[in-house]
């Protein structure tokens, strides 16, 4: 795709049919109050760039009837989600409708070469399944800081080899198309954003607690990044002066305390103490715990694993009920890997963010797990390069 729209009401149009599907003229105009006349020109004009095509005959409003367009079906966007320990590729079309999911465990401290190996593999794959015949754009989430207008991570503390390294040059040439690269988790509030449980808030957080912790902010629909592309950086904030060492180089921060590295850590000594003879067994059988473990041994009574859970929970909603009295969110969603914990982990955040906060700013604040699951990254993916293409150039 090398069409971009040519001014604000063709980029408005644009969106209106990405979020919304195929549409009438008529409609349009009403949602972009434009006049018949300039509603035509601009309609017309993006029909001469092929990025949207006519639809058939739209339902009677009386009078003569309106025509329906939609966006081209051809259109194809990527998304590239990739995590500490695994990565995800997707497909979607012009609505961001996911075509095609496939995801590979990888862990992250192998390097950019061989996760970029691995991803392209990925998005080869689909595309030879008949999902694509190219890509029309790309976007990709890493889980570390990103300095956002040039795509490059800065001294992310999980990606050692990461550092500075040119993501979105290097896979625009591969690629062959318009790239952008933000942080993991400002991708997963993109998701549940446009396809998820926030799709009617403007102001919501997005916690992502995987294998490190970092906060989506949205701010009257759009992400904020701050000055240099750190917001939202939770997992650094210090619960504990004299807690445990964090590979940032902190000591008592959050991710130190409950990260899924540090739940796996955890269940493991409580296994090898004795604590926990369900974690124990599940240790033995399998070498190594994880988040999945540990939620398995407390459905099944585990009091060991249960109070893990709490633990973490009243850590992590410590932090959320400062970010809460701070910022006076509509909706905050809880997201990653160890949201497997459930309903256990969520009571636990819940009950610490409505002690410590003021009844002001959670008076009427739905705390909830995000919908999406594992699409949640590659969906806002796909938003991130789609609004840069669907706005003027």
């Amino acid at each position: 795709m090398t069409a971009r729209p040519a001014n604000a009401h063709q980029a408005r149009l644009l969106g209106l049919l990405r979020d919304g599907g195929p549409n009438s003229r008529a409609q349009l105009g009403d949602l972009v109050e434009l006049s018949r006349s300039k509603l035509a020109v601009e309609v017309d004009r993006l029909l001469e760039t092929g990025l949207i095509v006519a639809d058939g005959l739209a339902a009677s409003r009386g009078g003569r009837r309106s025509h329906n367009i939609r966006l081209a079906p051809e259109l194809r966007f990527l998304g590239i989600d990739i995590g500490a320990t695994s990565v995800d590729v997707a497909v979607t079309n012009a609505e961001l409708e996911v075509l095609g999911h496939l995801n590979h465990p990888m862990d992250v401290r192998e390097g950019p070469v061989a996760v970029f190996e691995q991803a392209l593999s990925m998005a080869a794959k689909l595309r030879a399944g008949g999902l694509a015949e190219g890509f029309d754009g790309a976007g990709i989430g890493v889980p570390g800081p990103v300095r956002f207008p040039e795509g490059v991570p800065v001294a992310p503390p999980i990606m050692p080899g990461w550092d500075g390294f040119p993501v979105r040059e290097a896979l625009s040439q591969e690629l062959g198309c318009p790239v952008l690269v933000d942080n993991d988790v400002n991708l997963m509030a993109m998701g549940e954003q446009h396809a998820g449980v926030a799709r009617s808030v403007g102001d919501f957080l997005c916690v992502k607690i995987g294998t490190g912790i970092g906060c989506g902010i949205v701010v009257g629909g759009q992400v904020y990044r701050g000055t240099t592309g750190s917001a939202g950086d939770i997992g650094h904030i210090q619960v504990d002066p004299s807690g445990r060492s964090c590979p940032c180089g902190n000591t008592g921060c959050l991710e130190a305390h409950f990260s899924g590295a540090a739940l796996a850590r955890d269940a493991e000594e409580a296994a090898r103490s004795g604590r926990s003879p369900e974690l124990a067994v599940r240790l033995a059988a399998a070498g190594a715990l994880g988040a999945a473990d540990v939620a398995a041994a407390a459905s099944a009574g585990d009091t060991a694993s249960l109070e893990l859970i709490r633990e973490g929970g009243n850590r992590v909603g410590q932090v959320i009920a400062g970010l809460v009295s701070f910022f006076n969110p509509g909706l905050v969603v809880i997201g990653g890997g160890v949201t497997g914990l459930g309903h256990t982990l969520l009571a636990s955040i819940r009950t610490q963010v409505y002690r410590q906060s003021l009844p002001l700013a959670t008076g009427n604040l739905p705390i909830v797990l995000g919908e999406l699951g594992q699409v949640a990254g590659v969906t806002g993916a796909a938003r991130l390069i789609s609004d840069h293409l669907f706005s003027p150039a």
